[in-house]
């Protein structure tokens, strides 16, 4: 006969052994359904660092994801201003306080989470326009040809593409995020300011190096430790890239890009293209024609690339998921205009894309 404690002992000890391999088990099924979301087209949002601090707006967007097709996530590691949002261990980031500020307070723990829910993480570093490094490191900074720090339309001064300097403080920013165990890192703003070959500048180019040439010299140093740490690494170029003849003057051509990267991600957002571009009158109101022009061209430029022996990237375009009430006052972007972008994608056998909203709101119900 059992003692009634040997029982309760017995009883415990078998609902542990139940819990322990649902554990498991559930362990095992997030395991595979990242994996297998992992090799899927990637499909995502892009996410500020204020928004990816923000538990219930992190709580909302992952329920988007889980209720969509939509599959990944584009987080600000280094932002528009220069800041870090996380703190740093990278010494040249703590010399300056770039990290002094951080939107989200534990990284780590939040890709963590991702993971388990199967999404794809990349993390989005602003390279070149960094107003932060550019006034605390005046000697970084382009110059106006009398010596002073130039500055943008908007007061900001930027750092200078061709400063190796420069690259190294970014590509350990990048190398610190790969490990923190983002899957991919995404270089933003990696070109010149518009405009600038008009401006009265000098830059510290000892390599006599054309823009385009410091842009492609720059995603070549980057790649290789990134892609030695196991993740993948993709730039983001303006949408007429895909188009244009030339580098615009910003250092930006599809070829110095394209074959540097995995994944080259042109901005086609309708609004940004003037009224007449590829015949369109009114771009901003024919969302799935420019998107259709716009990767045509792509296509061609990247099987040029490959006709040439060359190893073109996976085209991954920003689309359009924000109204451009500048443009036409009372067209507004929704779902609609959303699933005709990614129409445009399909029709052009393509499947990858990110959606771009700067406050991080999605009406998107695919």
């Amino acid at each position: 006969m059992f003692t009634n404690s040997y029982r309760i002992g017995l009883k415990f000890f078998i609902v542990v052994m139940l819990l322990v391999g649902v554990s498991q088990i559930q362990g095992s099924m997030k395991s595979a359904a990242a994996a297998a979301r992992k090799d899927n087209h990637v499909k995502g949002i892009y996410i500020s660092g204020w928004v990816a601090g923000s538990p219930a707006r992190m709580d909302r967007l992952i329920g988007l994801l889980r209720r969509t097709e939509l599959n990944a996530v584009v987080i600000d590691v280094k932002d528009d201003f220069g800041r870090l949002t996380y703190r740093s261990r990278v010494p040249a980031i703590q010399q300056i306080g770039a990290d002094k500020r951080p939107a989200i307070t534990n990284i780590k723990r939040l890709i963590n989470r991702l993971h388990r829910e199967g999404i794809y993480t990349i993390g989005r570093v602003v390279v070149f326009k960094d107003p932060y490094l550019a006034q605390k490191r005046t000697s970084l900074a382009i110059h106006n040809k009398n010596g002073s720090v130039w500055k943008d339309g908007h007061g900001r001064p930027w750092v200078d593409p061709y400063r190796t300097e420069v690259w190294n403080y970014n590509i350990n920013v990048a190398k610190e995020a790969a490990a923190l165990g983002f899957d991919e890192i995404q270089f933003d703003y990696v070109r010149f300011p518009e405009g600038i070959r008009t401006k009265p500048v000098k830059f510290a180019n000892k390599e006599g190096w054309n823009r385009s040439k410091a842009i492609h010299q720059f995603l070549h140093e980057a790649k290789q430790p990134l892609h030695r740490l196991g993740v993948k690494v993709s730039a983001d170029v303006f949408g007429l890239v895909t188009s244009t003849s030339d580098d615009m003057g910003i250092g930006q051509s599809w070829r110095a890009v394209s074959t540097e990267v995995d994944a080259i991600s042109p901005m086609v957002y309708p609004s940004h293209y003037s009224d007449g571009m590829y015949g369109i009158a009114h771009p901003d109101m024919a969302p799935y024609a420019v998107v259709s022009h716009a990767m045509t061209d792509a296509k061609r430029r990247n099987g040029y690339l490959a006709q040439s022996g060359l190893k073109p990237a996976a085209i991954r375009p920003w689309l359009q998921c924000f109204t451009a009430t500048w443009v036409h006052p009372h067209l507004k972007y929704g779902d609609r205009e959303i699933k005709q972008q990614i129409k445009a994608l399909h029709d052009q056998g393509l499947e990858d894309y990110l959606l771009w909203n700067a406050s991080c709101k999605y009406d998107f119900n695919s």
